[in-house]
């Protein structure tokens, strides 16, 4: 099944679902009213939905002159990967981390920390943009932003609406149908996303490493993140944890089992899922690290406008920073 038709029917299941909740509420009114604000929010997430994640992580754009070994490094795997160049974000947070956002590869934009710069090793960034680069190719960019849109939405609704449904003499069930839009819509629509959401990055986990052309790196980076997100905050992501499913690894200090209340697979079973996959595939080794003319962040003279990298942390000590740093 393409992209464009998972979207359009988790689409169709959320306003459906959200159609559900104004039925509850308000009668057959009600089921209008919402239908028509779920219609609304999908169209806005479709065409907005890149600027505002962006917008509310304060990324700032790398072109170029400003990285040139990382702009070539993405260059490559996206083409690699048969897609345009997306536009390149900086994060201006230690702890390491990415995402990709945007509807379509043509509007599609990667964002890394300045944490995962300054403490990765080359072929650990490839296998992060590499996979950042299958949910482009994969349009998950725009399903996972369209379901935390309508996910949120749906919960809006319930818990204002229940301020009125008690009244409304269009409830077609009275206090019951009040109840189950409060308590039980909500919860179906976490619970598609968080699901939707974890079997996306399994899925951009295996064809990242294909991109990227060995399992190895993505799998060292993979467990890299998860140190990094337990020893550091990310600030934006903690002011905005709706947007914690697009990370890469979840942004947010407060973990991720592998169950029915996570955004993320457990780092463990994704590491484990890669190195099977090493064993079992003859993908492709990567290009030899170092090549191409690159000053990265804090590297020699070419500090980049967002000046050096972060501190050492613990989980750094004794180990190369990577050419980054």
């Amino acid at each position: 099944m393409s992209g464009y038709a998972r979207t359009a029917m988790l689409m169709a299941a959320l306003t459906a679902l959200f159609a559900g909740v104004g039925y509850l509420l308000g009668g057959q009114q009600g089921m209008v009213v919402a239908f028509l604000v779920a219609a609304g929010m999908n169209a806005f997430s479709w065409w907005n939905s890149d600027r505002m994640v962006l917008r509310m992580h304060h990324a700032q754009p790398i072109g170029p002159g400003d990285d040139p070994r990382l702009y070539q490094l993405v260059a490559g795997l996206a083409a690699r990967a048969g897609l345009p160049m997306p536009a390149l974000y900086l994060l201006h947070e230690e702890q390491p981390n990415a995402f990709a956002t945007g509807r379509s590869p043509e509007r599609a934009a990667v964002a890394v920390t300045a944490g995962l710069l300054a403490t990765m090793p080359e072929e650990e960034v490839a296998g992060v943009i590499a996979h950042e680069l299958a949910h482009i190719r994969n349009r998950d960019t725009l399903i996972m932003t369209v379901t935390a849109s309508l996910a949120g939405a749906i919960g809006m609704v319930a818990q204002f609406g229940g301020l009125f449904g008690r009244r409304d003499r269009n409830n077609p069930l009275g206090g019951i149908g009040v109840l189950l839009a409060i308590i039980v819509a909500p919860l179906v629509a976490m619970l598609v996303q968080m699901a939707v959401s974890r079997s996306r990055e399994y899925e951009a986990d295996r064809l990242g490493a294909e991109i990227a052309g060995h399992p190895r790196g993505l799998a060292n980076a993979l467990q890299r993140l998860e140190a990094g997100r337990h020893a550091i905050p990310n600030e934006a992501a903690e002011a905005n944890p709706a947007t914690a499913h697009l990370f890469i690894v979840n942004p947010l200090s407060g973990a991720g089992m592998d169950n029915l209340f996570s955004t993320h697979p457990s780092t463990e079973n994704r590491v484990r899922a890669l190195m099977e996959m090493a064993g079992g595939l003859p993908l492709r080794r990567p290009a030899p690290p170092g090549q191409g003319g690159w000053s990265g962040p804090g590297t020699g003279s070419g500090t980049g406008p967002w000046g050096g990298p972060p501190p050492r942390r613990p989980w750094e000590r004794g180990g190369r920073r990577g050419p980054w740093a």
